[in-house]
């Protein structure tokens, strides 16, 4: 019995100190942010396939509005697939290939104005294989907030909370999302 308890105990701890070294500890501060933004691939994590195809339509035709070379997750995996299939090593080399070094990961972080950003950035393949459960719009909220993840070479680089509020339909979130990613491309990304 003790053996046995020993051996549960040998594995418990060997687990914890693998993951812990799986993940870093950076905070928003510690990122050093996108000095200018040439390529991104749009990778919507959202489980309702209309709201994902949506999202990531939507924002890389704003990208490509700004002369942004872009590149939808739908257009990578195949179809019927999760954006889970992207942390694969062969798909990331395979965009390397095509000239495409920048990850946009985007969210629904919840439907409150007070979310702070993450204390806690996960790395791209961990954060690729991430559940989240949000959809894009429900009838009972008035605002949505988004996260946004950039990993450039696989490193985060930036990470922030876009708040919209005064929604009433799934194309008034899109409209402005549209409206503040535009702003953030003029001012921040677009070289």
């Amino acid at each position: 019995m003790k053996l046995l308890a020993s051996l549960f105990l040998g594995l418990f701890l060997s687990t914890s100190v693998y993951s812990q070294a799986d993940t870093t500890k950076i905070t928003s501060e510690d990122l050093p942010g996108m000095d200018s933004l040439s390529n991104v691939v749009v990778v919507g994590q959202i489980d309702f396939q209309q709201d994902l195809f949506a999202l990531e339509i939507n924002l890389t035709t704003l990208f490509n509005q700004y002369g942004i070379k872009t590149k939808s997750s739908l257009n990578v995996v195949k179809q019927g697939a999760s954006a889970t299939s992207m942390a694969n090593d062969s798909i990331q080399n395979k965009l390397k290939e095509e000239g495409f070094d920048t990850y946009l990961l985007i969210s629904v972080r919840g439907y409150d104005r007070r979310f702070k950003s993450s204390t806690n950035i996960l790395s791209l393949n961990k954060n690729l294989t991430s559940e989240h459960l949000f959809p894009l719009y429900r009838d009972d909220i008035v605002s949505v907030t988004f996260e946004l993840t950039f990993y450039k070479d696989g490193k985060p680089v930036e990470n922030r909370l876009i708040k919209i509020g005064t929604v009433g339909s799934q194309e008034a979130v899109l409209k402005k999302l549209n409206k503040k990613m535009a702003k953030l491309i003029k001012k921040e990304w677009k070289a």
